[in-house]
């Protein structure tokens, strides 16, 4: 596997489409971050490490609506690619759907929001946007 995170992006954005209340994701130090992330801002219920014999896994449950048909994540994108880095100073930090969503960004700071890297006044590699 060449690119995990957008591995780990298209899980979610599969399990959400087929409404599944569950995915689990291969576990790395990036991953966990991200799922801290979706976590904090609201877009996922819940994450845990699970240990699987030989390796860890990353239990997401998913968040809805009222019914499964109400998604909370109605999109996420994988910007910066292993073929083609995307990085932005802290001038530069995108905004996504002008501050409805947001954008994961990978600083010196560690694994951060658009928002987060503002406040903090970095920049760095821009690795997903999620809406």
């Amino acid at each position: 596997m060449t690119d995990p995170i957008a591995d780990m992006l298209t899980r979610i954005r599969n399990a959400n489409t087929a409404k599944h209340d569950t995915v689990d994701v291969p576990s790395s130090k990036m991953k966990l971050a991200i799922a801290k992330i979706l976590l904090d801002e609201g877009y996922i219920r819940s994450y845990e490490l699970v240990d699987n014999g030989n390796f860890k896994d990353i239990h997401i449950t998913l968040k809805y609506g009222k019914d499964k048909n109400e998604k909370i994540i109605s999109g996420l994108q994988r910007i910066s690619k292993p073929g083609l880095r995307v990085y932005a100073n802290k001038e530069e930090l995108p905004k996504v759907l002008g501050g409805l969503g947001i954008a994961i960004i990978s600083t010196n700071k560690g694994v951060v929001t658009d928002k987060e890297a503002r406040k903090l006044g970095v920049g760095g590699e821009v690795l997903a946007f999620i809406w």
